[in-house]
């Protein structure tokens, strides 16, 4: 088995540095900062991922999984480095790249013998490249003392879901592997053996294609959640129930049931910045791709209609002001406290800019939402209880499907609250059952 470095220990680095180690590995997780590594060292998890705790603490007492923040000593003693950093976007919509170069950078400082570069952090095509070349010229810098040193680029994306990314990466789809030597195919195997034993698909590419099979594929699935979007949407203007329509075309082969749930649009770490960076790579190659252009601005524009929902069915913009609504979910999904570019921001800050006041409640959001929220501080409070949220409310959202907002006492909820107006943005509840409990119902395209 090998010994790797992985560099960053946010949700991608953490995930896969204790996948790697469960596979047999002996894994180094890096970061620089110092705080959230003796976190790690101490058992505590600075991530929110359902049985993540365990695979870690397992793979510590085995002594496969270690935390440091010298970089150096790592890579000296790693036959792969695993890139695992934060490409955040740019203000032009395209992934920076700063933290991958340092790293990079710092690697090749490191470096000791022959090494195998791992790019994990989801980047633009013809990053890879661009990693060789930062390696080598630190290299060059190093002169004589560096002189015969060679390595490997790989691309290696990953295709984690938040709430179930354990999952995912023990038992993975496919593994893409975009690399140009033999060396570091090889090599690469012996990393995932467990996975190349147990017969899980292997996509052996070059390194553009790897790189671009994971825009595609998260794009695809943002075009995918837009599109039933907006065929709910329709749906409600002439009759028909989105939930039916998306059922009867699930049972098509060709289209498949997953990511047809419509809702309040698309959030969380993935499909905003990387439709965002497809779009962005497909103008800076003078190809611009229309569809992946239209998802971002029909997406953004779904959580307005989330808004315009709420406060029509309050009775108006006009009349907003000073009512209370209770907020079930903050988190972009559930089994996550992932609030990057939630719904439920864009919707509260537009309800508050109404003069609501949000009384919400999250099993695991509420310290993200409320440093993401500071400008309606003084128009949002918060509870772990969503009994206690709906106490007074002049309306009931629910926005995030967590599984303790799908089965609440309708009859508990309807003495609670001061009007009984429930918005169903996850269409979690069948109309006819709420109704009868003396609610109003809105659900999102029935």
């Amino acid at each position: 088995m090998a010994t790797i470095t992985v560099a960053g220990t946010g949700y991608v680095g953490l995930v896969s540095g204790a996948c790697l180690a469960d596979f047999g590995n002996t894994v180094i997780c890096v970061d620089n900062n110092a705080a959230k590594i003796e976190t790690l060292k101490k058992g505590g998890i600075p991530i929110y991922e359902p049985g993540l705790d365990e695979v870690v603490s397992r793979n510590v007492q085995a002594g496969r999984l270690t935390f440091c923040t010298d970089m150096a000593s790592s890579v000296k003693k790693s036959d792969v480095v695993f890139i695992a950093v934060g490409t955040p976007p740019a203000d032009d919509g395209s992934a920076d790249l700063k933290y991958v170069e340092a790293v990079a950078r710092e690697v090749a400082r490191a470096m000791n013998g022959y090494k195998v570069i791992v790019d994990k952090s989801t980047v633009p095509v013809g990053t890879g490249r661009r990693v060789m070349n930062w390696i080598a010229e630190e290299l060059a810098k190093r002169g004589a003392e560096a002189k015969g040193f060679v390595f490997d680029v790989v691309s290696n994306p990953e295709f984690l879901r938040e709430g179930s990314a354990v999952q995912d990466f023990m038992h993975p789809d496919r593994v893409v592997i975009g690399a140009e030597s033999d060396r570091a195919k090889n090599l690469m195997k012996e990393v995932y053996r467990s996975l190349y034993l147990n017969e899980t698909p292997y996509i052996e590419t070059n390194i553009e294609t790897a790189e671009m099979i994971k825009y595609a594929s998260n794009s695809f699935l943002a075009v995918k959640i837009t599109f039933i979007n907006e065929v709910a949407n329709l749906c409600e203007k002439v009759g028909a129930n989105v939930q039916d329509v998306a059922k009867a075309m699930g049972r098509d082969g060709r289209i498949g049931g997953k990511f047809l749930h419509p809702g309040p649009g698309y959030g969380g770490s993935c499909f905003p910045k990387d439709t965002q960076a497809m779009a962005r790579i497909g103008r800076d190659a003078g190809e611009p791709l229309s569809i992946i252009e239209t998802t971002i601005e029909a997406n953004e524009q779904q959580k307005r209609r989330m808004v315009e929902k709420i406060e029509a069915g309050l009775g108006g913009r006009a009349a907003i002001a000073g009512k209370t609504i209770a907020m079930l979910g903050l988190a972009f999904k559930p089994n996550t406290d992932d609030m990057r570019e939630a719904p439920s921001l864009t919707i509260i800050e537009g309800l508050c800019a109404d003069g609501a006041k949000i009384r919400a409640c999250d099993p695991a959001a509420i310290k993200e939402a409320t440093w993401r929220l500071e400008s309606c501080k003084d128009s949002v409070s918060y509870t772990n209880d969503e009994y206690d949220a709906m106490r007074d409310a002049d309306a009931v959202v629910l926005m995030t499907e967590w599984n303790q907002y799908r089965n609440l006492d309708l009859d508990r909820v309807k003495k609670l609250v001061k009007s009984p107006l429930f918005f169903d943005l996850r269409n979690v509840y069948k109309r006819e059952d709420v109704e009868a409990k003396g609610f109003r119902y809105f659900a999102v395209g029935k």
